[in-house]
């Protein structure tokens, strides 16, 4: 029951409810019923038996009935005795074989066999003073098998009515709930591709009241509203404050550069000249980094794309990566595994950026003299690319978050001058491609990052969607 639908619980609920106070209903009318037919039966014997005193004439000296007396009525059948217990004139029914004595003024059930039978005794003086008995006989067996066809009929049409209940409370059901539904796909949507500006939009005119689930659906837009308002807010703060620290950042690197062109500066105070340098470049670089997706949030981070050979591409960047990992002394040696030849139709600028963040990131997380391969292939369709490393590796419980800005692991992403956005960059331009990019790793056996292209180009609307997607992240 619990891993039901609300739909489908009501439905059952609202079923069982009905069909349990449908069936208690019917319990207590065929009770009554019974009775009542029963009850109907004797007083009908008795009355039939009544009335037939007026068809009994003294003829010539004889009893006579009229020819009325002799008809069935009501499968009554009438029969008449003398004082004697003579039986005379009138009709026996088929299957009573019994003769019990009279009982003036007495209602009797008697049991003949399987059959059971009503026998109701009268007497009657006729006008020569002579006393004569009328009988009344009727089945007891025909008239409770008459109500029993009734229940039969009945429990045959209940599983009927349990269908047609159930089919009922369904669709009213669903029809109630169908609001709840809307903001469910609202909610979906939301989260497919993370724009904030749509609305449940319950349209208050078609809804003949106001009820709970409007309530609801309208608190959502408002929280909608705002939520979408403060991420405006953020986006605008982040953008606003990258661009004013640019122009600060820019004469903190002018200064240093002045100053470490200077031959006559102490090693001591060159040594700390150098490292403001450096600290200062990676602010730049964060800033540079915040910019792009401060940008791609807004949508104003446009794809120039191009018909490009990327794998001559990705041997360009993978040489310059080699020579970086050489220049820092890190031992890192990176192997290619690339098929030549490959083309896509892709942003030049983008790609490299993305291979860059992904390989420095395998270089800068992988031991002395560890190994980074990175690999390129295509189907006709798509470009699969993999850049895999033998470092720290991820833990399972970060591997979920390594998109989200700024998010640092213990493990795998401590120290140094990695920010925190690269891979949420890599995430944006993989999705802006029409693409996706992927991670596995495995604690302390290396990671593996697997992106996918479109080699033609897509349709503008999944640049849009890629934008979103990355705005989906940082909800």
């Amino acid at each position: 029951m619990k891993r039901l639908s609300i739909k489908l619980r009501l439905t059952v609920l609202y079923s069982f409810f009905m069909l349990l106070v449908t069936g208690a209903a019917l319990t207590v009318l065929f009770s009554l019923g019974s009775r009542e037919i029963l009850a109907s039966v004797q007083m009908k014997l008795e009355q039939r038996v009544q009335e037939s005193v007026e068809e009994i004439r003294v003829r010539d000296g004889q009893v006579k009935p009229d020819s009325d007396f002799y008809s069935v009525t009501g499968d009554i059948y009438l029969s008449l005795y003398d004082e004697s217990m003579y039986f005379l004139y009138g009709r026996i029914p088929h299957g009573f074989t019994g003769e019990p004595d009279i009982s003036d003024g007495e209602l009797r059930q008697i049991r003949d066999g399987n059959l059971e039978w009503y026998v109701y005794d009268m007497s009657f003086r006729m006008e020569d003073g002579r006393t004569v008995y009328v009988r009344g006989i009727t089945s007891v067996t025909d008239a409770e098998e008459s109500f029993n066809v009734t229940v039969r009929l009945a429990l045959i049409l209940f599983p009927a009515l349990a269908l047609a209940t159930g089919f009922i409370g369904y669709r009213f059901t669903r029809r109630t709930l169908l609001p709840v539904k809307q903001i469910t796909d609202t909610v979906q949507k939301i989260r497919a591709d993370g724009d904030l500006s749509r609305r449940v939009g319950l349209d208050a005119g078609k809804e003949k009241t106001r009820d709970e689930i409007y309530g609801l659906a309208q608190t959502f837009d408002g929280l909608l509203g705002d939520l979408e308002e403060a991420f405006g807010r953020e986006k605008q703060f982040t953008s606003d404050v990258s661009h004013e620290l640019r122009t600060p950042v820019s004469v903190i690197l002018a200064q240093c550069g002045a100053c470490l062109a200077d031959e006559t500066m102490p090693e001591e105070l060159r040594g700390q000249v150098l490292l403001i340098q450096r600290k200062a470049k990676e602010i730049s670089e964060m800033i540079s980094h915040l910019l792009f997706l401060s940008r791609a949030d807004q949508g104003r981070q446009p794809l120039n794309r191009e018909q490009v050979d990327v794998s001559g591409l990705t041997e360009m960047v993978v040489e310059e990566q080699q020579m970086l990992a050489e220049e820092s002394g890190s031992g890192v040696k990176i192997e290619c595994r690339i098929r030549k030849g490959i083309t896509a139709y892709v942003d030049e600028t983008f790609y490299i950026r993305m291979l860059i963040n992904l390989i420095s990131n395998a270089v800068y997380y992988s031991g002395e003299g560890s190994t980074v391969t990175v690999s390129l292939d295509s189907d006709g369709e798509r470009i699969t690319g993999t850049v895999a490393d033998n470092g720290i590796g991820i833990a399972e419980e970060d591997l979920p978050h390594i998109w989200e800005r700024f998010y640092r692991a213990d493990t795998s992403r401590s120290g140094g001058s990695h920010s925190g956005l690269g891979l949420s960059m890599v995430k944006w331009i993989a999705e802006a491609h029409g693409g996706s990019i992927e991670a596995q790793s495995t604690l302390g056996a290396g990671s593996t990052f697997r992106f996918r292209l479109p080699v033609k180009g897509s349709d503008p609307g999944k640049e849009a969607r890629g934008q979103k997607n990355e705005k989906n992240e940082n909800l």
